[in-house]
Protein backbone atom coordinates (compact mmCIF):
# COMPACT_ATOMS: atom_id res chain seq x y z
CA UNK A 1 0.00 0.00 0.00
CA UNK A 2 2.76 2.87 1.06
CA UNK A 3 5.36 1.69 -1.82
CA UNK A 4 2.69 3.35 -3.94
CA UNK A 5 2.83 6.49 -2.28
CA UNK A 6 6.49 6.96 -2.71
CA UNK A 7 7.57 5.06 0.85
CA UNK A 8 10.21 2.41 0.00
CA UNK A 9 9.36 -0.73 2.24
CA UNK A 10 11.88 -1.84 5.28
CA UNK A 11 13.95 -3.62 3.34
CA UNK A 12 14.15 -1.26 0.62
CA UNK A 13 14.48 1.41 3.26
CA UNK A 14 17.41 -0.55 4.54
CA UNK A 15 19.23 0.30 1.06
CA UNK A 16 19.91 3.50 2.65
CA UNK A 17 22.02 2.21 5.16
CA UNK A 18 24.47 -0.16 3.69
CA UNK A 19 26.25 0.34 6.67
CA UNK A 20 24.47 -1.55 8.89
CA UNK A 21 22.83 -4.61 8.90
CA UNK A 22 18.86 -4.95 9.61
CA UNK A 23 19.64 -6.58 13.55
CA UNK A 24 21.81 -3.31 14.28
CA UNK A 25 18.84 -1.05 12.76
CA UNK A 26 16.13 -2.64 14.07
CA UNK A 27 16.52 -5.31 17.19
CA UNK A 28 17.30 -4.22 20.67
CA UNK A 29 20.59 -5.62 20.07
CA UNK A 30 21.27 -2.94 17.69
CA UNK A 31 19.23 -0.35 19.99
CA UNK A 32 21.72 -1.00 22.74
CA UNK A 33 24.82 -0.94 20.67
CA UNK A 34 24.06 1.98 18.31
CA UNK A 35 21.14 3.91 19.60
CA UNK A 36 22.32 7.13 17.36
CA UNK A 37 22.23 4.94 14.25
CA UNK A 38 18.46 3.91 14.81
CA UNK A 39 17.40 7.17 15.89
CA UNK A 40 18.45 8.56 12.59
CA UNK A 41 17.40 5.68 10.78
CA UNK A 42 13.81 5.98 11.57
CA UNK A 43 14.12 9.83 11.92
CA UNK A 44 14.56 9.61 8.02
CA UNK A 45 11.57 7.52 7.61
CA UNK A 46 9.59 9.70 10.09
CA UNK A 47 10.35 12.41 7.85
CA UNK A 48 9.80 10.80 4.43
CA UNK A 49 6.18 9.03 5.85
CA UNK A 50 5.34 12.63 7.17
CA UNK A 51 6.21 14.14 3.60
CA UNK A 52 3.98 11.42 1.64
CA UNK A 53 0.18 11.32 0.48
CA UNK A 54 -2.48 9.01 0.55
CA UNK A 55 -3.01 7.11 -2.91
CA UNK A 56 -5.97 6.23 -4.04
CA UNK A 57 -6.20 2.45 -2.60
CA UNK A 58 -5.60 4.27 1.47
CA UNK A 59 -8.41 7.11 -0.04
CA UNK A 60 -10.69 3.93 -1.73
CA UNK A 61 -10.30 2.17 1.52
CA UNK A 62 -11.67 4.90 4.02
CA UNK A 63 -14.55 5.49 1.57
CA UNK A 64 -15.78 2.14 2.17
CA UNK A 65 -16.77 3.74 5.66
CA UNK A 66 -19.79 5.37 3.70
CA UNK A 67 -21.33 1.56 3.98
CA UNK A 68 -19.78 -0.68 5.82
CA UNK A 69 -18.09 -0.97 8.81
CA UNK A 70 -14.77 -0.98 8.22
CA UNK A 71 -11.41 -2.28 10.44
CA UNK A 72 -7.94 -2.13 9.33
CA UNK A 73 -5.07 -4.15 10.72
CA UNK A 74 -1.98 -3.33 8.85
CA UNK A 75 1.81 -4.15 9.08
CA UNK A 76 2.81 -0.61 7.69
CA UNK A 77 3.82 1.55 10.25
CA UNK A 78 2.94 5.18 8.62
CA UNK A 79 0.02 7.31 9.05
CA UNK A 80 -1.76 7.04 5.48
CA UNK A 81 -4.87 4.96 6.53
CA UNK A 82 -5.45 7.94 9.34
CA UNK A 83 -5.09 10.52 7.29
CA UNK A 84 -6.84 9.15 4.32
CA UNK A 85 -9.60 9.14 6.66
CA UNK A 86 -9.91 5.61 8.24
CA UNK A 87 -11.14 5.87 11.68
CA UNK A 88 -10.35 2.47 12.73
CA UNK A 89 -6.80 1.11 12.73
CA UNK A 90 -4.94 -1.88 14.41
CA UNK A 91 -1.26 -1.41 14.00
CA UNK A 92 0.46 -5.17 14.29
CA UNK A 93 4.22 -2.96 14.25
CA UNK A 94 3.44 0.08 16.08
CA UNK A 95 3.72 3.41 14.32
CA UNK A 96 6.47 5.88 13.17
CA UNK A 97 4.31 9.15 14.10
CA UNK A 98 4.97 7.97 18.25
CA UNK A 99 7.96 7.64 20.34
CA UNK A 100 7.90 5.88 23.90
CA UNK A 101 10.26 5.04 26.63
CA UNK A 102 12.78 2.05 26.12
CA UNK A 103 12.27 0.44 29.88
CA UNK A 104 9.02 -0.98 31.49
CA UNK A 105 6.51 -3.43 30.36
CA UNK A 106 4.35 -0.62 29.31
CA UNK A 107 6.20 2.80 28.69
CA UNK A 108 4.25 6.18 27.70
CA UNK A 109 3.81 6.85 24.44
CA UNK A 110 4.11 10.17 22.85
CA UNK A 111 3.42 11.87 19.85
CA UNK A 112 5.98 13.11 17.65
CA UNK A 113 4.21 13.18 14.28
CA UNK A 114 7.08 13.97 11.70
CA UNK A 115 9.23 15.49 14.14
CA UNK A 116 13.03 13.80 15.30
CA UNK A 117 13.90 12.27 18.30
CA UNK A 118 17.49 12.48 19.73
CA UNK A 119 19.90 11.13 22.22
CA UNK A 120 18.98 13.00 25.74
CA UNK A 121 15.35 13.16 25.01
CA UNK A 122 14.02 11.12 27.59
CA UNK A 123 10.36 10.01 28.73
CA UNK A 124 8.57 10.98 32.06
CA UNK A 125 10.36 7.95 33.81
CA UNK A 126 14.09 8.96 32.78
CA UNK A 127 14.78 6.29 29.71
CA UNK A 128 15.81 7.58 26.37
CA UNK A 129 13.02 7.65 23.76
CA UNK A 130 12.69 5.49 21.04
CA UNK A 131 10.79 4.48 17.74
CA UNK A 132 7.23 3.14 18.85
CA UNK A 133 8.08 0.15 16.51
CA UNK A 134 8.01 -4.08 17.15
CA UNK A 135 11.40 -4.53 16.39
CA UNK A 136 12.70 -7.91 15.20
CA UNK A 137 12.29 -10.51 18.67
CA UNK A 138 9.59 -7.99 19.67
CA UNK A 139 6.18 -9.26 20.33
CA UNK A 140 3.64 -7.98 17.29
CA UNK A 141 1.11 -5.91 19.06
CA UNK A 142 -2.82 -6.30 19.05
CA UNK A 143 -2.80 -9.40 17.48
CA UNK A 144 -5.77 -10.84 19.33
CA UNK A 145 -7.89 -8.14 18.42
CA UNK A 146 -6.59 -8.28 14.50
CA UNK A 147 -6.99 -11.82 14.67
CA UNK A 148 -11.09 -11.30 16.41
CA UNK A 149 -11.77 -8.99 13.81
CA UNK A 150 -10.13 -11.44 10.53
CA UNK A 151 -12.92 -14.44 12.06
CA UNK A 152 -15.91 -12.21 12.12
CA UNK A 153 -15.78 -10.08 8.90
CA UNK A 154 -17.61 -10.37 6.30
CA UNK A 155 -15.25 -9.37 3.42
CA UNK A 156 -11.57 -9.50 4.31
CA UNK A 157 -9.35 -7.57 1.72
CA UNK A 158 -5.53 -8.66 1.71
CA UNK A 159 -3.59 -6.34 -0.29
CA UNK A 160 0.18 -5.80 -0.95
CA UNK A 161 1.38 -8.35 1.42
CA UNK A 162 3.17 -11.65 0.37
CA UNK A 163 2.25 -12.95 2.85
CA UNK A 164 5.77 -14.47 4.43
CA UNK A 165 6.41 -12.62 7.77
CA UNK A 166 4.76 -14.29 10.49
CA UNK A 167 2.35 -14.24 12.51
CA UNK A 168 0.61 -11.02 10.61
CA UNK A 169 0.82 -13.58 7.57
CA UNK A 170 -1.02 -16.54 9.84
CA UNK A 171 -4.37 -14.18 9.69
CA UNK A 172 -5.36 -15.52 6.58
CA UNK A 173 -6.47 -18.82 8.22
CA UNK A 174 -8.64 -16.95 10.37
CA UNK A 175 -10.92 -15.69 8.03
CA UNK A 176 -14.34 -16.99 8.15
CA UNK A 177 -15.19 -19.74 5.44
CA UNK A 178 -17.96 -17.72 3.94
CA UNK A 179 -16.44 -14.12 3.83
CA UNK A 180 -16.08 -13.23 0.51
CA UNK A 181 -12.43 -12.99 -0.01
CA UNK A 182 -10.06 -11.57 -1.79
CA UNK A 183 -6.22 -10.91 -2.23
CA UNK A 184 -4.69 -7.86 -4.59
CA UNK A 185 -0.94 -8.30 -5.11
CA UNK A 186 1.77 -7.56 -7.92
CA UNK A 187 2.88 -11.50 -7.68
CA UNK A 188 1.64 -14.25 -5.47
CA UNK A 189 3.07 -17.92 -5.71
CA UNK A 190 0.43 -19.54 -3.15
CA UNK A 191 -2.87 -17.83 -2.60
CA UNK A 192 -4.41 -19.13 0.11
CA UNK A 193 -7.67 -21.11 -0.01
CA UNK A 194 -10.82 -19.17 -0.59
CA UNK A 195 -9.57 -16.14 -1.47
CA UNK A 196 -10.00 -14.98 -5.27
CA UNK A 197 -6.48 -13.62 -6.04
CA UNK A 198 -6.57 -10.16 -8.60
CA UNK A 199 -2.86 -9.35 -9.58
CA UNK A 200 -2.05 -5.78 -10.22
CA UNK A 201 -1.04 -2.55 -8.16
CA UNK A 202 -3.27 -1.33 -5.35
CA UNK A 203 -3.74 2.15 -6.30
CA UNK A 204 -5.34 0.10 -9.82
CA UNK A 205 -7.27 -2.64 -8.35
CA UNK A 206 -8.69 -1.40 -4.79
CA UNK A 207 -10.36 1.67 -5.97
CA UNK A 208 -12.58 -0.60 -8.88
CA UNK A 209 -13.23 -3.58 -6.40
CA UNK A 210 -14.23 -0.92 -4.03
CA UNK A 211 -16.47 1.29 -6.22
CA UNK A 212 -18.01 -2.28 -7.09
CA UNK A 213 -18.34 -3.15 -3.10
CA UNK A 214 -20.16 0.23 -2.88
CA UNK A 215 -22.09 -0.40 -5.57
CA UNK A 216 -23.32 -3.68 -4.20
CA UNK A 217 -24.32 -1.90 -1.15
CA UNK A 218 -26.23 1.38 -2.30
CA UNK A 219 -27.98 -1.81 -4.15
CA UNK A 220 -29.23 -3.67 -1.16
CA UNK A 221 -30.46 -0.75 0.30
CA UNK A 222 -32.55 -0.25 -2.80
CA UNK A 223 -33.90 -3.40 -2.71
Amino acid sequence: MSAESGLPTFRDAKGLWNTYAWQELASPEGWRQHPEAVLAFYNERRQKAWQAQPNAAHIAIASLEQAYEVVIVTQNVDALHERAGSRHVVHLHGQLAYVRGSAGAQPRRYCVEGNPIEIGQLCEDGTQLRPDIVWFGEAVENFEAAQAHVESAARVLVVGTSLTVNPAASLVRYANREAQKVLVALDMEDVPRGFTFLQGRATDVVPALVAKWLGEAQGARLR
